[in-house]
């Protein structure tokens, strides 16, 4: 991404109210925010910040992406849903995230990280994506995995198995984030994985955002 774009993008998507008793100016903590969840670091992004005669630490911006507790949109009503899961490390323990994507918005429908992978698990997740969205017509579209098909057949979704095609939105989103964990030592390393779950929906709220 283009720097001027990192700099000059909107944040309306970010509600600052709840950061109360902060002593830097609101739009340059939803500069550094966005920043951040953009592709900065949290080191680079403290370092852009300096531009603007603002000091503060790497955990003072991680504090701000945690305070403002931002979550993906809700309300909405897809055709389609990519389900997936894929392995996120914490530290040296693995841990399972589960995203819906809409494949015709590109945009993350609901996201969440679990300690393992099962059956009961999935159906959680299905659980709650109703709560968030209008899913009673969408067609889930999944990979082989049978508990996702098992679970998916036990709530009365339609689904389909897809290799490639539309299911490609949710690996798309996969890679990314396995691009940014990888990279970016401080994200995923001596957090809790609530701490990693937070920072997870809000990377969501940023790739709705921006997409």
């Amino acid at each position: 991404m283009a720097k001027i774009d990192r700099l000059n993008g909107c944040s309306d998507w970010i509600d600052l109210s709840v950061v109360e008793r902060e002593r830097t100016p609101r739009r340059l903590m939803g500069l550094g925010i966005r920043l951040h969840l953009a592709g900065l670091s949290l080191s680079n992004t403290v370092r852009e910040l300096e531009r603007f005669g603002v000091e503060r630490s790497r955990k003072a911006v991680h504090d701000w992406v945690q305070k403002a507790d931002l979550q993906p949109a809700t309300d909405t009503t897809p055709n389609h849903i990519s389900l997936d899961e894929t392995v996120i490390r914490i530290d040296d323990h693995q841990y399972w995230l589960y995203a819906a994507v809409d494949p015709e918005t590109n945009k993350i429908l609901h996201i969440r990280l679990f300690s393992t992978t099962t059956t009961a698990l999935t159906e959680r997740f299905l659980r709650e994506l109703p709560e968030k969205h209008d899913v009673e017509d969408a067609v889930f579209l999944v990979d082989g995995a049978q508990h996702l098909q098992t679970a998916l057949r036990r709530h009365g979704h339609r689904f389909r198995y897809e290799k490639h095609g539309n299911r490609n939105a949710v690996e798309r989103i996969f890679r990314e984030i396995k691009r940014r964990t990888s990279s970016f030592s401080n994200c995923f390393s001596h957090v809790k994985p609530s701490t990693a779950e937070s920072w997870l929906q809000a990377f969501a709220v940023w790739q709705n955002a921006t997409n």
